[in-house]
């Protein structure tokens, strides 16, 4: 089977693309890196689990971004799911630095990661694929810590802005244990 013909040009904008893709809510990370220069971080939120077995994480940074060149170049990386209560520390790793606001990087197995977030784990890099004008990294998780999920909200961005979870109508016995169901049971 042949791959379907891309079109050379969609009949969309760029923006218009990322305006849509932004309308998927996600979750904030901080990528972090060991640099000869000290650890470099980049806020993020394309950022998945990739397996299980064995534990793979995926992150899609930017051709253009810093953090490209330092990611082709290092072993590793480290990931950190940011809370609620660290926008500040999310705004400082992309940009927009405030005087009166330094984030702590702690160390995880001797990867660099953010103080106090959610999830911090780290990976070594394992692959890296051409994605268009990005590149995908996959990172073999080798160290992981995580923090209660009732003790911490996390933070979540949505058409370009910070947001927050509501509590949803449903009640918990009626929402799905899993979002894929096995093979068996769907109905095909």
């Amino acid at each position: 089977m042949t791959a379907p013909a891309i079109a050379s040009e969609p009949p969309f904008t760029a923006r218009q693309f990322r305006d849509a893709m932004g309308q998927f809510a996600s979750g904030v990370v901080v990528i972090t890196v060991n640099t000869e220069e000290g650890p470099h971080a980049m806020t993020a939120n394309a950022f998945m689990s990739g397996s299980l077995q064995p534990p793979l994480v995926v992150i899609s940074v930017a051709d253009t971004a810093k953090m490209h060149r330092w990611l082709q170049h290092s072993e590793g990386f480290g990931v950190s799911i940011l809370t609620s209560r660290q926008e500040r520390d999310s705004n400082h790793f992309a940009g927009r630095r405030s005087p009166d606001h330094a984030p702590e990087l702690d160390r995880l197995d001797g990867t660099p990661v953010v103080a106090g977030a959610a999830v911090r784990l780290a990976a070594d890099r394992a692959y890296a694929y051409a994605c268009g004008d990005h590149t995908l990294f996959v990172g073999h998780v080798r160290a992981l810590e995580v923090q209660p999920p009732e003790a911490v909200k996390p933070l979540l961005f949505y058409c370009g802005k910070y947001g927050a979870l509501s509590p949803s109508p449903w009640s918990e016995d009626a929402a799905p244990s899993r979002l894929w169901p096995e093979l068996e049971s769907q109905w095909w």
